[in-house]
């Protein structure tokens, strides 16, 4: 293939992923949604529930597991790897952050680390991660806090910075795919 044609196969590739994210978001169905994002190799677990405008860049490296719920307009940079667990509730809005420049970068460089939150870790309304936070299992960081650090599990954590606050129970047997569907709610 000649150096032309191997550049307009590339930018016709990047063309139809672009495609593909712009308006997955908008499609009418969870299962569509899905189906997109497997089709721009995401890796997601059975039983998962995809909002509607979930934004994801670089799919490709980001991991779903079973029966996690991912909110309305959720944000996931996954640029760095994200792995999402089993049983995660991600309310609307949060947004997880792999990648973002250096301040202190004369050339304005990114630093570019993965995020992985554990099974049944809770993130609540607008919330934010940054990149390289570990998220343990079972833990919560509550409507609007900024986590720039790891959150040990079962830990409750709040604020900007976000800081320990409460212990979550250990017991957890919950299982988000599972739940009756009047406990749940879809925004086709």
């Amino acid at each position: 293939m000649s150096l032309n044609l191997r550049g307009a196969a590339k930018a016709w590739a990047r063309s139809a992923i672009h495609l593909v994210l712009g308006y997955s978001q908008y499609l009418p169905s969870i299962y569509l949604r899905k189906a997109a994002l497997r089709l721009l190799h995401a890796r997601i677990g059975r039983r998962v529930t995809l909002h509607h405008g979930l934004e994801c860049r670089a799919p490709w490296r980001l991991t779903i597991g079973e029966g996690t719920i991912i909110g309305d307009h959720a944000i996931l940079d996954a640029r760095g790897g994200i792995v999402l667990g089993n049983n995660v509730n991600l309310s609307s809005q949060v947004a997880i952050w792999t990648a973002q420049h250096d301040y202190r970068s004369p050339a304005f460089q990114a630093n570019i680390l993965p995020v992985v939150v554990q099974d049944r870790a809770w993130l609540s309304f607008r919330c934010t991660l940054l990149p390289g936070v570990t998220v343990g299992e079972g833990a919560v960081v509550a409507a609007g806090a900024i986590v720039t650090k790891d959150v040990e599990p079962y830990t409750v954590v709040g604020g900007i910075p976000a800081r320990p606050i409460a212990k979550r129970p250990r017991e957890l047997v919950y299982d988000l795919g599972n739940m009756p569907l009047q406990d749940r709610t879809y925004f086709l």
